[in-house]
């Protein structure tokens, strides 16, 4: 009943209605716990891919590159620069080329 607390209607004092909106809540919490990390991943993935192609480079070519070339920036932070630092996006690119 804690857990139902801030619920509607019958839902935060009715204990079987009450239970099951938890349970429910519950299953979307785990799954959207997993979704969150793929949401975030094609996020930096699409920013990624629109600073590379400034630069005459599609997404594929761009991060193939940079992995052949060593250069250990993950998704996350290059998606950062890309996004927040285009001059240093821009040096990475050229890095690679």
């Amino acid at each position: 009943m804690k857990q139902a607390k801030g619920y509607f209607g019958r839902r935060k004092n009715v204990w079987t209605v009450a239970k099951n909106a938890v349970e429910k809540a519950m299953l979307y919490a785990y799954r959207d716990r997993k979704n969150k990390k793929r949401n975030f991943r094609a996020l930096w993935i699409t920013r990624i891919n629109a600073g590379a192609r400034m630069h005459g480079m599609s997404y594929s070519q761009f991060m193939g590159r940079v992995k052949a070339n060593g250069i250990e920036l993950n998704r996350k932070v290059l998606a950062d620069l890309a996004m927040n630092h285009p001059e240093a996006f821009k040096a990475v690119v050229d890095k690679v080329k």
